[in-house]
């Protein structure tokens, strides 16, 4: 009894004891900033040899395939401050299939929150594809193969390089950056009755004061449009972008639900947790993620999963899986730095090379996982919010997490990598 009394009292005179949702979540400010506040807004990155801008600076250990996982892991137990990022998929793959891991590993190691990264793969042709399209944005790749070598002797030199890399990328210096240089992109989880009524629309905010002053915006989820798809059809840029994205979700629709559906998506869409927090169907849920993207903007192209935009700053759709952590992982393949993810009944999410913030709107869920969120918006359910309010505290967690703030995800040590894979293997 003596020791708990004693921690109770140390912990009534910490001022961080009050609680997730006292202390350590941001909440909306009183009064509104305009758009134009945040157009001179800046925050300290690292600025990549191609010109990007990222707001970590990982070094990372990337297996080719399954079979190097173990490998990837032993360098990184070796060497504090590689992080490996093991996955499940990597062997007898083909067609678009093989496209997608290429495009999604190169990505991955290109993405500006990387600083060096060393490639292990079974053998050296395909690992050598990876280090050749990591290389081409400038930045410090190499690349080894197990075979003919085994894992002792390629864990070693792997480890050596990894060391070297480590100790460059400490010593990187920061810059200022302006805020449009910010690739941000958004997905939701765990969607309740609170989701569409708070938390996306404060994301959507975000977007609308955002996108006119030069970032990157990305959202997807095909799935989860289903039942709203005349909706996002609108939001198009121009009706040849509108056509071509919804070719991309009629696909989805013809190919693979009607094509192995046992009866509709009632055992997917809406999810079991999704029910429970209210939503019935899942053109309830199409219409809440919908709001992710705001009232004035417009998407400017529909992109492939973890192809990177090319069109220049605006808008983006992305075809992905609505699985969080496929969809996370294809943004960030995709070159974006900062991922924004609503979420009403929890989802504890995170990804080992991009800070994944969380926004909520429960006021249940804020009692029950207030560890997981990082942006409170329960005050606009309340009426004691606006969603403009609740946007501009958005874009303030935005500015302190490239500035270098762990979020909820990456201090619990959530680092959620999943690979997205189309067919079964040869």
């Amino acid at each position: 009894m003596t020791e708990i009394s004693m921690f109770h009292a140390e912990e009534a005179k910490n001022p961080f004891s009050g609680g997730a949702t006292d202390q350590l979540v941001t909440k909306a400010t009183p009064t509104e900033r305009a758009s134009e506040n945040f157009a001179s807004a800046t925050f300290m990155g690292w600025r990549r040899e191609n010109g990007r801008v990222g707001v970590r600076n990982h070094v990372i250990i990337l297996p080719l395939d399954d079979l190097s996982n173990a490998a990837c892991e032993s360098v990184a137990n070796n060497v504090k401050g590689a992080m490996a990022l093991p996955h499940a998929y990597g062997r007898l793959q083909f067609g678009e299939d093989l496209e997608i891991h290429f495009r999604t590993l190169i990505g991955i190691g290109s993405n500006p929150n990387v600083a060096a990264v060393v490639v292990i793969g079974i053998e050296d042709q395909w690992t050598n594809r990876v280090v050749e399209g990591i290389a081409k944005t400038g930045k410090p790749v190499v690349g080894f193969g197990i075979e003919g070598h085994g894992d002792i002797a390629t864990v070693a030199k792997a480890s050596y390089q990894a060391k070297r890399f480590v100790q460059w990328a400490t010593e990187l210096p920061r810059e200022e950056c302006k805020i449009s240089e910010l690739w941000v992109s958004t997905k939701c989880g765990e969607s309740d009755t609170t989701t569409g009524l708070s938390s996306c629309p404060t994301v959507g905010n975000m977007y609308d004061k955002l996108i006119p002053h030069g970032i990157y915006g990305v959202f997807g989820e095909t799935s989860e449009i289903t039942g709203a798809e005349h909706l996002c059809k609108e939001r198009a840029a121009s009706p040849e972008i509108a056509e071509k994205w919804y070719k991309m979700w009629k696909s989805y629709q013809d190919d693979v639900i009607e094509a192995h559906k046992t009866d509709d998506l009632s055992d997917s869409q809406p999810t079991k947790g999704n029910i429970v927090g209210g939503l019935t169907t899942i053109e309830e849920k199409a219409l809440g993620n919908l709001e992710k993207i705001g009232h004035e903007c417009r998407y400017i192209d529909a992109l492939e999963p973890a192809e990177a935009p090319a069109k220049g700053p605006g808008l983006y759709y992305m075809d992905t899986s609505s699985a969080a952590a496929e969809c996370v992982t294809l943004m960030a393949a995709a070159g974006y730095v900062v991922h924004t993810f609503p979420t009403g009944q929890g989802n504890v999410i995170g990804n080992p090379v991009v800070p994944v913030i969380k926004i909520s709107g429960n006021p249940k869920t804020l009692r029950t996982m207030g560890e997981h969120i990082d942006v409170d918006v329960t005050g606009v359910l309340r009426r004691d919010m606006t969603i403009p309010q609740a946007g501009d505290a958005l874009i303030d967690m935005i500015i302190r997490t490239a500035n270098g703030r762990l979020t909820a995800a990456e201090s619990l040590g959530h680092r959620e990598f999943v690979m997205t894979k189309l067919y079964r293997s040869a």
